[in-house]
């Protein structure tokens, strides 16, 4: 059975529980299977990077979004 979810890529969101509790932001992915989803600018980790020859030559740092339960978001109404 899918499950069904009432936030969808693209909806704004605000954080009510964690270290980002108050902010708002768009959600950039939802993962069903996980009860997750991806929103941009909150949760950021801070990834390492190996070096490759195509995309990242010099290795380094990335800034990264984490998942966050669908059960610490809430839809945000309006416009």
């Amino acid at each position: 059975m899918a499950i069904k979810l009432k936030i969808k890529k693209g909806d704004t969101v605000k954080i009510i529980a964690g270290d980002d509790k108050g902010k708002t932001g768009e959600v950039l992915a939802v993962l069903p299977k996980e009860r997750k989803v991806i929103v941009k600018d909150c949760k950021v980790a801070k990834k390492t990077v190996k070096p490759d020859q195509e995309k990242n030559p010099e290795g380094g740092f990335v800034n990264k979004e984490m998942p966050i339960d669908i059960s610490n978001v809430a839809k945000v109404e309006g416009n």
